[in-house]
């Protein structure tokens, strides 16, 4: 894949179950070595898109190429490229940690030497050493999260996608999962990842995609969705009511609260509204002042008319 070829590049994706129409006329590009957060409510077709992407499922109409293969007419050059974690674990209970992750480089075509150490270094790097050699049904939720991105990561693919893939973990994990996307982009490793957990598109996501009905309706950073929705403000504090009408009175879409001695004025968070706001005050009577952007959470609600719901899933532990 050239250096300038898009990891994955969708004109005018579609699917459909009989009258039920899941994708309608997707457009996505997702750059090399860079973390892309697809989000939307449930039944969005943000799993489909995935399987599809994956060669898991086929396509209807739409160009798509992934890794630089047409995943109509290259599926194989596509499923050498890539790894997958979907939102169920792909591992074989009955087997240990060190089973299942030589039975991945094994399908991996990976040649001895290289799959023992691959499997020493993927049992290190998710602290896995202890448990390697019992039964994959003894781990924690955690651990078995742990373990399937391990087992997608063995073979070193260039593109990973990622399913939901802390549905139900706890905090801790989170975090932790966290850190190993951070590590592979670093490596320059490309991440699609679905999630309806917004804070974990903050952190992680270059860009994200909002989709809804089919379609992405919003695209781009983190800061720029937040941007396209009300919600943003700046909240300055002064020293006494009369500042404080005084600028209720420069500023009519404010909001006053006069026994907290605040004004609350419309921003979009840039630096061009907070300097316009900041034009506008008495030095001497303001005594605070915090800036506050629109979340994500308000993000999905103005685009989609839904608010975000986490996966329901029971919490588990490392």
């Amino acid at each position: 894949m050239a250096a300038t070829t898009p990891a994955i590049e969708v004109v005018g994706l579609t699917k459909s179950y009989g009258d039920h129409t899941v994708l309608a006329g997707l457009d996505l590009t997702v750059p090399q070595g860079s973390v892309y957060a697809l989000l939307g409510p449930n039944g969005a077709g943000k799993t489909t898109t995935v399987n599809i992407l994956s060669t898991l499922l086929a396509p209807g109409d739409g160009e798509i190429r992934v890794a630089g293969f047409d995943v109509r007419s290259e599926p194989a050059g596509v499923r050498a490229a890539i790894g997958v974690t979907g939102q169920f674990s792909a591992i074989d209970e009955l087997l240990t940690g060190r089973e299942n992750l030589r039975l991945m480089a094994d399908l991996a075509h990976l040649d001895r030497a290289t799959a023992t150490a691959a499997v020493t270094a993927m049992l290190e790097r998710f602290d896995l050493v202890d448990a390697a050699d019992r039964r994959a049904q003894t781990y924690s939720g955690g651990m078995k999260r742990r373990l399937d991105l391990a087992m997608t990561l063995i073979a070193r693919p260039r593109l990973i996608f990622l399913d939901e893939p802390t549905a139900g973990l706890d905090p801790r994990s989170r975090r932790d999962l966290w850190a190993i996307v951070r590590e592979q982009v670093a490596d320059g490793v490309t991440v699609l990842l679905t999630t309806q957990y917004l804070d974990e598109a903050d952190q992680l996501a270059d860009r994200i995609g909002v989709l809804d009905g089919g379609r992405l309706v919003a695209e781009g950073t983190a800061a720029e969705l937040k941007r396209q929705v009300p919600g943003g403000h700046v909240t300055v504090q002064f020293t006494d009511a009369a500042g404080l009408a005084t600028a209720a009175a420069t500023y009519p879409r404010a909001i006053s609260n006069v026994p907290a001695l605040t004004l609350q004025v419309p921003s979009d968070g840039s630096v061009a509204a907070l300097r316009q706001v900041l034009d506008g005050l008495d030095d001497d009577r303001v005594v605070g002042l915090t800036v506050e952007s629109a979340d994500l959470d308000d993000v999905f609600l103005a685009l989609t008319g839904h608010a975000a719901q986490a996966p329901v899933a029971q919490e588990v532990s490392a």
